[in-house]
């Protein structure tokens, strides 16, 4: 094994989880930075990865993980620690590590963002922020730029449980539009870039579902997935954080950010489509439609 050979997934998330399908598919030797040598940990070991326990703000961690690494691809949940850990792995990676390339996970609103912009989430702001620090780095980066994803609970659990119940899709988006990605889309791009990085290299890839639709529109292409009448209904934004998203116990930095993308949903912020998903895959990403009917077991019951 020659160093080059070896990719770091750091956080292996329903991303991150993905891309190491795609690479193990293709004999790529992964390790994997974990926090807690847990299930999920053993069932990443059962798919072929090398599993090492650390945390991503902690210096002493990410050398040991980078040690012998050529590529490398770097992701945080939803957490105030975002800035922190994208500066670790910056820092470290440029001084104890020899990297063909970084691919970080980021979010398409920051391609609507300035140093000064203020309407957008503490969660956004410290993805904006982390892009610059991997761009002082020098490190050979690529940043990823999804839309919403089509597996956020927005779209799956919250969903099926008001379709369950009354036929109806239920958020404060208004006539606002997106276009949400599949999850396993996001993998297969950032398994390309790894794949082959020297024509991605300084790239911003922004990745978005094949249309942009309003909530309406998004309720039809639900209704032909699963075959029953499924329509929506428009919820006001105070009201819906109060009696949805302030049960459901999140951490406070994880509620405004979901409240605050609801709240661009509703002034459109999230129209937005690029062709980026099929142009690196060859494969177009996939329809809300498709989506859902690959997943009915869920939204039926």
């Amino acid at each position: 094994m020659t160093a080059n050979d070896l990719v770091l997934i750091a956080n292996a998330g329903d991303v991150g989880r993905g891309v190491l399908d795609q690479l193990r598919a293709q004999d790529v030797p992964v390790r994997v930075l974990v926090r807690h040598d847990d299930d999920r940990a053993a069932g990443l070991r059962a798919l072929g990865a090398e599993v090492v326990v650390g945390d991503l703000t902690r210096p002493e961690s990410v050398a040991a993980a980078l040690r012998g690494v050529g590529k490398m691809y770097f992701a945080m949940p939803v957490s105030p620690d975002h800035l922190l850990a994208t500066t670790v792995v910056a820092t470290v990676a440029r001084d104890c590590a020899e990297l063909d390339v970084l691919v970080g996970m980021s979010q398409m609103t920051v391609s609507q963002m300035t140093a000064t912009s203020t309407a957008e989430s503490d969660q956004q702001r410290l993805h904006w922020l982390g892009e610059q620090v991997l761009n002082w780095s020098g490190l050979p980066v690529v940043h990823i730029r999804p839309t919403s994803f089509l597996d956020n609970p927005l779209f799956t659990t919250l969903a099926a449980r008001s379709i369950r119940e009354n036929g109806t899709i239920a958020l404060p988006f208004g006539t606002g539009r997106t276009s949400p990605v599949a999850v396993v889309d996001v993998a297969r791009v950032v398994a390309a870039v790894l794949l082959d990085p020297p024509p991605h290299i300084g790239h911003v890839y922004e990745l978005t579902g094949p249309r942009s639709m309003d909530m309406t529109e998004m309720a039809e292409e639900f209704s032909r997935a699963l075959g029953r009448p499924v329509s929506y209904v428009d919820v006001p934004l105070d009201r819906w954080r109060a009696d949805v998203l302030a049960r459901a116990g999140l951490p406070p930095h994880t509620e405004q950010h979901i409240a605050t993308m609801a709240r661009l949903h509703h002034e459109n912020r999230y129209d937005r489509t690029s062709d980026d998903v099929e142009r690196l895959t060859g494969v177009p990403a996939q329809s809300v439609e498709a989506f859902v009917a690959a997943h009915k077991d869920l939204y039926l019951g």
